[in-house]
């Protein structure tokens, strides 16, 4: 979009409420939902404005809003081959301010012909922009089970894991073989998921006060163990922690044969899991957990701030 009547041509033709959103964005930054014309004007500017701040680029574009929807991602190796497959989906609609905060695979919403229709459509996607490596192609799952693309992001993510513990494929060592030239060593029909990962991501922040960020000296720490709980941090007793970065300091990262289980089992992990020094978001990540909506897997891309904005969180 480069001027404001362009944006109010193509906003009627796809109806309000649409995202003005960043070209060069990322992170959540640069996003703007517009639901009428007369927020349009101020919104353009606020987002171009934005997106110039951060990513010294003020390119936008514009795309529909879609309602309450599901932030489903499908995870996909290429190689220099012209290969491409995908690993299933991970259903990372928990999130606040479009940060992610809890992730698992597959989605529990999930039936075998969607997870064929969207495997298909991220192939498709990555084939054609030429892509090599391994990559995610992410969409907006409605209610009706119509999924729109979004974005794609070029590279390993922090939920990578849970992805690698369903299929039992090492994504970083394929991202290194795919790099050193190397053809895929698995076909599509080799793709089987099992049982059930979740990742809460640990940040230190404090819930209580808006989530402010928590730096400092960790002065103790336990982290839980045992079979199917993984920790994949860089932090340690006496690590201290720069309010320069990002607050995320550890991924915590369950499996289990079935979601419940998976649940329960990081329920259990949560609660081993002790830092001292600084506040972080576990007890957060817990009440989340045991809330009814979340066991049900009743969530969208809204669930977080709604239950938030009512006290239920």
């Amino acid at each position: 979009i480069s001027d404001i009547d362009e944006a109010k041509k193509i906003a009627a033709q796809i109806g309000y409420p649409v995202i003005v959103k960043a070209s060069a964005g990322g992170g959540g930054r640069g996003i703007r939902r517009v639901d009428s014309e007369a927020e349009l004007a101020d919104q353009l500017t606020a987002a171009k404005q934005e997106a110039l701040n951060f990513f010294g680029n003020d390119g936008v574009y514009l795309e529909k809003f879609i309602v309450n929807p599901r932030h489903v991602e499908v995870q996909v190796l290429a190689d220099s081959f012209g290969n491409v497959i995908h690993l299933g989906e991970r259903d990372c609609s928990v999130q606040r301010r479009n940060q992610k905060v809890i992730e698992e695979a597959p989605c529990p919403v999930m039936s075998e012909k969607l997870r064929a229709k969207m495997g298909q459509a991220a192939v498709k996607a990555a084939k054609a922009c030429g892509y090599e490596n391994a990559g995610t192609i992410e969409f907006l799952l409605d209610i009706h089970n119509d999924f729109y693309f979004m974005e794609m992001n070029t590279r390993i993510q922090v939920e990578h894991p849970i992805t690698e513990l369903v299929t039992g494929i090492d994504l970083v060592k394929q991202q290194i073989l795919i790099a050193q030239g190397e053809k895929l060593s698995y076909k599509q029909s080799d793709i089987h998921l099992t049982g059930h990962a979740i990742e809460c991501r640990i940040n230190a922040e404090n819930p209580q006060f808006n989530f402010r960020p928590s730096p400092g000296k960790i002065e103790g720490l336990n982290v839980p163990g045992g079979p199917g709980i993984r920790i994949d941090s860089a932090v340690y007793q006496g690590y201290v922690i720069t309010p320069y970065y990002d607050s995320m300091s550890a991924k915590l990262i369950v499996y289990a044969g079935d979601r419940d289980t998976a649940i329960k089992k990081m329920k259990w992990a949560l609660a081993e899991f002790l830092v001292e020094g600084v506040d972080t978001n576990i007890d957060f990540q817990l009440s989340i957990l045991r809330d009814p909506d979340f066991v049900s897997a009743k969530i969208d891309i809204g669930f977080l701030e709604r239950k938030m904005a009512y006290g239920e969180l």
